[in-house]
């Protein structure tokens, strides 16, 4: 009988993603824990927490040197929540890890993170969950960069694991971890909470023949020229095609300082506490604690 502690592992990248395939790496090769995976068959960066409801999900299994692993066609979520309920795998994992993604998961990104959805879905589960994420920039990260962040991310795995086992690790959020681009010289970890950076988005109008960009990941700003299959994007109605849109990227909100984006920025890694209910800030609650009250005198149809 096995008695190492169980770590599952998932991310939105897909289960080629070079990220998953070093952290997995790096964990078995500590020959520490029982290795699951559980990820999407491809990419699903941006998915945010939405899962399969009404369709089928199709599982297969993969080879993974050190570890069990399923390939899953639903999203981030659905791989956190099936990977979790002994469908697939014979325990019920100790801890669950998702990612590493390509690209950090900052500020407002966190609500469109398809990494940081796998990780809330297992803490919504009730199981403790840390998701996990490399601030890649095109021309300056190399693979081996995710390596480098698995092996930066160890004590940490290793100290939960320690309290998950003592019954003393908190029940009441889960861990968002973001590692700076030059991983190799980080400042250490930093204990940070959600900012409200976030890559300001328009769009642009686009034909047949354009080359578009394609965000990478929440707050990666390298394009990539994938060039758009149009004719699986068309759609004819009557005489005319329909119009053609594409995100673009106008601009960036740094947010606060000593956050997690602006902490990230100065080298630290970053250590996110994170629940799932979003309360208001402490100003908005007080304004509509006075607002509420007088709606239905003030504003009733007849005072309109």
């Amino acid at each position: 009988m096995d008695n190492r502690p169980t770590i599952m592992v998932t991310n939105d990248d897909g289960i080629d993603g070079a990220g998953l395939q070093a952290l997995v790496q790096v964990l078995v090769s500590t020959n520490r824990y029982q290795v699951f995976v559980c990820a999407p068959e491809s990419e699903r960066s941006a998915f945010s927490h939405s899962i399969t409801w009404q369709h089928p999900l199709q599982v297969k299994q993969v080879e993974i040197q050190g570890a069990t692993a399923f390939s899953v066609s639903g999203t981030p979520a659905d791989c956190a929540s099936i990977g979790i309920s002994k469908a697939l795998f014979p325990v019920v994992p100790d801890l669950v890890i998702s990612g590493i993604n390509k690209g950090s998961n900052c500020g407002y990104h966190i609500v469109y993170s398809g990494t940081v959805a796998g990780a809330r879905e297992a803490f919504f589960q009730g199981l403790p969950s840390i998701s996990v994420s490399y601030d890649w920039a095109g021309g300056k990260s190399t693979v081996n960069d995710f390596k480098l962040s698995a092996e930066a991310c160890l004590p940490i795995i290793n100290a939960i694991l320690v309290e998950i086992k003592s019954k003393t690790y908190p029940q009441k959020c889960f861990l968002n971890i973001d590692l700076p681009t030059d991983v190799s010289n980080h400042k250490g970890y930093k204990l940070t909470k959600q900012g409200k950076s976030i890559v300001r988005m328009g769009w642009k109008k686009i034909t047949a023949e354009a080359q578009v960009g394609k965000i990478l990941s929440t707050m990666t700003m390298e394009p990539d020229t994938t060039k758009i299959d149009m004719n699986a994007t068309k759609v004819s109605q009557g005489s005319q095609d329909n119009l053609l849109f594409m995100r673009e990227i106008v601009g960036l909100q740094q947010g606060e300082i000593d956050t997690d984006y602006s902490s990230l920025q100065e080298g630290y890694i970053t250590v996110s506490p994170l629940s799932a209910l979003t309360h208001a800030e402490t100003d908005c609650e007080a304004y509509f604690k006075m607002w509420l009250p007088g709606v239905t005198e003030r504003f009733s149809a007849s005072a309109l």
